[in-house]
């Protein structure tokens, strides 16, 4: 085993969780109301701005305990920000209220303030 914290604390910024939860139920998932294309949705907005392999990852994930009928739960990691009912139309805003309208603006897990971060490739 090969602890890669500090390697990945300093490489990411910030990890975008969009559920994809796919289940038999007569609840709500988010694979039924929009989750993959929610996902592609994030992935073009930081391809669009060159940020698809930059310090904000994109990470599929199982149940983040948000099902809704109305959208996708999303979750904003380390910031500890969780989004509900997101719709791909939702994204670009989204997005640019929490990066940056180019994706080059990372909060840091110590301060409340925006700053650059690492720029892809760093």
């Amino acid at each position: 085993m090969k602890d890669q914290t500090e390697r990945q604390r300093d490489r990411l910024a910030a990890q975008v969780f969009v559920c994809t939860n796919d289940r038999d139920s007569e609840y709500a998932c988010c694979a039924d109301v929009g989750g993959q294309e929610t996902l592609e949705a994030i992935k073009s907005w930081l391809r669009d701005r060159n940020a698809f392999w930059s310090p904000i990852g994109v990470v599929e994930t199982a149940c983040l305990g948000l099902c809704s009928e109305n959208g996708t739960a999303i979750a904003i990691q380390p910031r500890n920000e969780w989004y509900s009912e997101v719709r791909p139309d939702d994204v670009p805003a989204l997005l640019e209220s929490t990066f940056g309208p180019d994706a080059t603006q990372f909060r840091h897990e110590a301060g409340n303030s925006s700053e650059n971060g690492p720029t892809a490739g760093d």
